[in-house]
């Protein structure tokens, strides 16, 4: 382009720093209204691309008096506006009857850059642009595209609520379009627009709907990601009654999305448990197959704590499992439901106003799990759930529990292998063991609801970033006794911080194993049954968990019955399924252990374990492991020459500051090639100054030793005065050759 155009010459107010972008002035000389439309286009196709760059700007004000400026261009703008809107027809530049569309568009285009954040020229603007709106045709493909500028243009300068609404009402004229492009572009708009004004995209909310059920996926889509953004607290329950609507005759491919939406929805805003309840159970009846394993979790710890409602849900869920036994996420909570409250179900008990009884026997509870067992048998983790749910019907109606065992004994040889272990503990259980079956199948505990939000949580930052830190705990938060370790999930794994090599394999992602789902499913996140120096096998674990057993009495005891009572390898509780051997009583030089077999050999009474007693042990020096402005932790190791890949570890817990720790909580988390095994801790309050000190110990076997060096994170939470701290850190100073 030359430097010269006209008579204009280039401003010499122009500064170097804008060489690259033509002055702005000459151009606007240029556009009169005596120029040919085609260069009056161009020109203000160039003004916009100059006037939406910081050069372009800075040039449009480098006069000395820009406002001048400012305002003879705006009038100029509205001028031309006007002129093409109302301006007769010209067949070499109108399109299907609409008046020069092309220069409509480049002037609406420049008006939007010149009104943004100017209340003055936004407001001298309002009239043409209202004109524009009201008179353009829409059902000419030509006009909604001035439109669609028009709307653009409004919603970004400082406009009026009245034309904002205007600019809304023709976004929802869109959606009414029979072009699928034009009601996706207006609901991208309407998207934007609720920032601006949520009060007249509202008045829209039944075409949005509508667009929720559109035969093309793009705009579903779309349409049910703008029905998420405008649910409130007041229209909450009709829009979620239409999703769930639709569900049932929704596509599958659109399923999936439909009931992630409608789940969140559910739990964001529920005001209620009881509609809470309702909503989620329609929601697993018509698509259990699409709702996540963590939504199945939260609805479970809503049950556990609604007390006033379990046995309406368990009746509900019954009722649910007869009619849709085909859903798999249906089938695992109706069963947990069942398993944990049949006596309700059967007795009818906590009856709702207007809520009609069912008749309901014991074995109708029985044949419901059993049909679903069937049913699931190829899915390990639904089949799992029925086997629990089975086994603690035997305890709650005595007599099913011969069906119940001849139910459990057929899975002894089922082609899963967690089944099929499963099956032979619990049969174990129900033929060996009447005495004290009733104990072990009690009802589970209440779960904690805010330790379950600061899981999940946690569960969805790890998702996001494998290197994020882990949160500090919240007041109220997830809270465990010193002496139980905590399980490698998710958290632990961040605790870690080590390559995915060493890392402990995560239970706590949504595709679960068996195992992770029951383990998150019940609430143990925070209990930990490995033995020393033996694999612990998940199954174990959820076995003694899921019988109420939790974790050995010691690691809830006093600091004088830590030392004085026996120490067992394998936590107490498991003894009462066995006539197992007595141990030996701790002694300063030797600690017998005692080793089960994870199998069968853990309820089927075999007895006595290896035990190695009579050598001494290897000290090494004492080595700090954490020490910061605060704490100091300082371990303590041994290792035995009968066993040189295990390592016992005395750790002392030292308080530096002028304030008491209390809650004293210690975890650590190794690489899966190493066990750990931590003993209850002497106590949880930490004396300040150092008068005084809390001691734990620790128990690690290194299975690669020689190969891999110890390695351990650690974690410290502790409330003082009553606010919580947390610190953590790595111990990598282990001496060689552990």
């Amino acid at each position: 382009m030359s430097r010269r155009s006209g008579t204009g010459t280039w401003p010499s107010s122009c500064s170097s720093t804008c060489s690259a972008t033509p002055p702005i002035s000459p151009i606007w000389s240029a556009l009169s209204s005596s120029r040919p439309r085609g260069t009056r286009r161009s020109g203000w196709a160039i003004s916009a691309s100059c006037c939406s760059s910081t050069s372009g700007r800075r040039c449009l004000c480098s006069s000395p008096t820009p406002s001048n400026k400012i305002s003879t261009t705006r009038t100029s703008l509205v001028r031309i506006l006007r002129d093409v809107s109302n301006s007769s027809y010209a067949p070499e530049y109108d399109v299907s009857g609409i008046a020069d569309p092309f220069l409509h568009i480049r002037v609406l285009k420049l008006m939007r850059i010149l009104g943004q954040g100017d209340a003055d020229c936004s407001e001298y603007m309002n009239d043409i642009l209202a004109q524009v709106a009201t008179k353009t045709d829409s059902n000419k493909n030509a006009g909604n595209a001035i439109l669609y500028e028009c709307v653009q243009t409004i919603m970004g300068i400082e406009a009026t609520s009245g034309l904002r609404v205007l600019a809304i009402n023709i976004l929802g004229r869109f959606l009414s379009n029979r072009d699928n492009n034009i009601r996706y572009v207006a609901l991208n708009m309407l998207m934007r627009a609720i920032a601006v004004d949520a009060l007249a995209v509202q008045r829209h909310r039944t075409t949005i709907l509508e667009c929720v059920k559109d035969a093309d996926a793009s705009i579903r889509k779309r349409a049910l990601e703008l029905v998420f953004l405008l649910v409130n607290d007041t229209n909450v329950k009709p829009l979620t009654k239409e999703l769930i609507d639709y569900l049932s005759i929704a596509d599958p491919d659109f399923k999936g999305d439909l009931t992630s939406k409608i789940c969140s929805i559910v739990e964001k805003f529920s005001q209620e448990k009881l509609w809470y309840l309702d909503q989620m159970f329609k929601v697993l009846s018509l698509a259990g197959n699409h709702v996540k394993d963590d939504v199945c979790h939260a609805l479970i710890v809503v049950l556990s704590n609604a007390s006033e409602l379990q046995g309406y849900s368990v009746r509900s869920l019954y009722k649910a499992l007869q009619a849709y036994g085909k859903q798999g996420s249906l089938v695992r909570v109706a069963v947990w439901c069942i398993g944990e409250y049949g006596e309700m179900l059967v007795n009818n008990v906590g009856m709702l106003d207007g809520e009609e009884k069912i008749t309901v026997t014991e074995s109708d509870a029985v044949d419901a799990v059993e049909i679903a067992l069937n049913r699931h048998s190829a899915d390990a983790t639904t089949g799992a759930m029925c086997l629990v749910a089975l086994l603690k019907l035997s305890s709650r109606f005595p007599s099913t529990s011969e069906r119940v065992k001849q139910i459990v004994a057929r899975n002894k040889e089922n082609a899963v292998l967690e089944l099929q272990q499963r099956s032979i503990e619990f049969s174990s259980i129900i033929q060996r063991h009447q005495s004290i079956r009733s104990s072990l199948l009690e009802r589970m505990p209440v779960l904690d609801e805010a330790s379950y939000l600061v899981k999940r949580a946690t569960a969805t930052q790890a998702t996001i970033s494998a290197n994020k830190h882990a949160p500090t705990v919240a007041p109220g938060g997830l809270k465990l006794p010193n002496g139980v370790a905590k399980p490698t999930s998710a958290p632990l794994a961040d605790l870690l911080d080590l390559s995915s090599d060493d890392a402990p394999a995560s239970t706590t992602t949504s595709t679960t194993t068996p195992n992770d789902f029951l383990q998150d499913l019940l609430g143990i996140g925070g209990v930990s049954t490995s033995t020393a120096g033996v694999p612990s096998t998940a199954s174990t674990d959820i076995l003694m968990d899921l019988l109420s057993i939790g974790s050995s009495p010691l690691q809830n005891g006093t600091p004088g019955q830590a030392e004085s009572k026996p120490v067992h390898a394998v936590p107490e509780a498991i003894d009462l399924l066995g006539s197992l051997s007595s141990t030996t009583s701790v002694s300063a030089e030797t600690k017998p252990t005692r080793l089960v077999s994870q199998g069968m050999d853990l309820l089927d009474g075999l007895s006595s374990s290896t035990s190695v007693s009579g050598l001494e042990k290897t000290v090494h020096p004492s080595i700090t492991a954490f020490q910061s402005t605060t704490l100091k932790i300082t371990f303590d190791l041994k290792r035995q020459p009968g066993n040189p890949r295990e390592t016992t570890i005395h750790a002392t817990f030292t308080n530096l500051t002028s304030s008491t720790y209390t809650d004293f909580i210690f975890q650590a988390a190794v690489p899966k090639f190493i066990q750990l095994k931590l003993d209850p801790a002497s106590g949880n309050t930490v004396p300040a100054n150092g008068n005084g000190s809390v001691t734990q110990g620790l128990s690690v076997t290194n299975n690669q030793q020689g190969q891999k060096p110890l390695a351990m994170r650690i974690r410290m939470s502790y409330k003082v005065n009553g606010e919580d701290r947390l610190e953590q850190g790595q111990v990598s100073n282990f001496p060689s050759g552990l």
